[in-house]
């Protein structure tokens, strides 16, 4: 069989056991493309097909557009990475930290560097304390959503500040809303709402056509259905994070999880990666600056709090990479660096091979789910990933 035929066979198995309702992935390699294959269904109950130009819920694939945002104002002199987030945001203002004896002072101010390592002590909605209150905040601006006066980036993120913290900022590592912070100081260091930065500056130079904060109705025909599997997949429709319905521009550009794209415009950014910066236009980032954006931060207590699943992977710049590849449960390599999302959205760009594996299904909780894995290890293990 073909690594096509493989990778197709593959997903057409996760699709008949109602893993998904359909499933796409692209590999290109030294700028080109290896294979592109797709199964199943972008949305079963309008019949349409999962195809190249779907556009799918990024979720927390955002995030690595969020980084490269933040590093392109490093790089031009507008913003320190050691700058204490009050600089930007007032609200994260003497932080407390939410500990067995109540709340105190927070040891030191959260920095931007905090953000993009999620070291910072924030908290996505959960049953911890930290959590619940964040929960809380995140439950009244769902009120105002549904009354159309949600809040904006800068105003939610900088309540986000007012919040307990979870842990002392640089002491431990917690998947977050650090990346919603960091659209929120872009916004501020850059003098342009987010959305606006990121269609200006990156959008725009590297072609990525479809990709936004919403869909437009020109668009919505192609825009994938989502689904959840209580033990049979069903149509998905609630809001998550802060995440709206896509039909128009929202108060909220969440840099953590609020774009949508495709397979060929999130190809355009990984291959931008890949090439140190380089991109159709000239250059969007300077090739010292991608190899710190994709270079492990994480200390050893904070590399402790990572999960099982990503046993082998260090954690930086809102992205995974790898650093003891015999550790991770699947085939992997040496530097390899992406990211997924909640709807099972997957990049992985792997530098010593000059190739990049884009994923893209929509259902909930998927993250780096068992289809992923399986996909993943079809091409690690094909001559067409060999140097």
């Amino acid at each position: 069989m073909t690594l096509k035929e493989k990778l197709t066979a593959c997903m057409e198995d996760a699709v008949a056991r109602q893993e998904v309702a359909g499933a796409s992935v692209l590999v290109m390699r030294h700028g080109g493309e290896v294979v592109y294959a797709a199964a199943g269904m972008a949305d079963r109950e309008a019949g349409r097909p999962m195809a190249r130009d779907t556009i799918c819920r990024l979720f927390s694939q955002s995030k690595p557009v969020t980084a490269v945002a933040v590093m392109l104002l490093a790089e031009r002199g507008q913003l320190d990475l050691c700058e204490p987030v009050e600089t930007f945001l007032p609200g994260f203002r003497k932080q407390q930290v939410l500990t067995e004896k109540g709340l105190v002072p927070a040891r030191r101010q959260a920095t931007v560097m905090d953000l993009l390592g999620m070291t910072a002590g924030l908290c996505y909605p959960g049953e911890d304390p930290a959590g619940k209150a964040a929960a809380e905040l995140f439950a009244e601006n769902d009120a105002r959503m549904q009354r159309g006066e949600g809040m904006s980036t800068v105003e939610l993120c900088d309540r986000m500040g007012r919040l307990p913290l979870a842990f002392h900022p640089g002491e431990h590592f917690r998947y977050s809303t650090c990346a919603d912070v960091l659209g929120a100081v872009v916004e501020v260091a850059s003098g342009r709402p987010f959305a606006r930065f990121l269609e200006e500056e990156i959008f725009r130079p590297l072609g990525m056509k479809d990709t936004a904060f919403w869909v437009p109705p020109e668009k919505r025909e192609r825009f994938a259905q989502a689904y959840t599997n209580p033990g049979e997949l069903r149509p998905y429709r609630q809001t998550h994070l802060e995440i709206g319905d896509y039909d128009r521009e929202p108060a909220f550009a969440s840099g953590g999880a609020g774009l949508v794209s495709t397979l060929d415009d999130y190809a355009a950014f990984a291959a931008m990666l890949l090439a140190e910066g380089r991109c159709p236009g000239g250059r969007l980032l300077q090739p010292e600056t991608v190899r710190f954006l994709t270079a492990p931060q994480l200390g050893p207590q904070p590399l402790q709090d990572m999960w099982n699943s990503l046993d082998g992977f260090s954690y930086g710049k809102l992205m995974r990479i790898m650093r003891d590849p015999g550790r991770y449960p699947g085939l992997s390599r040496m530097d390899e660096y992406g990211w997924d999302g909640w709807l099972g959205t997957y990049f992985a760009n792997f530098p010593r091979e000059e190739m990049t594996l884009l994923m893209m299904t929509q259902r909930t909780d998927h993250g780096t789910g068992p289809l992923t894995r399986k996909l993943r290890n079809l091409l690690l293990s094909s001559p067409e990933a060999r140097l």
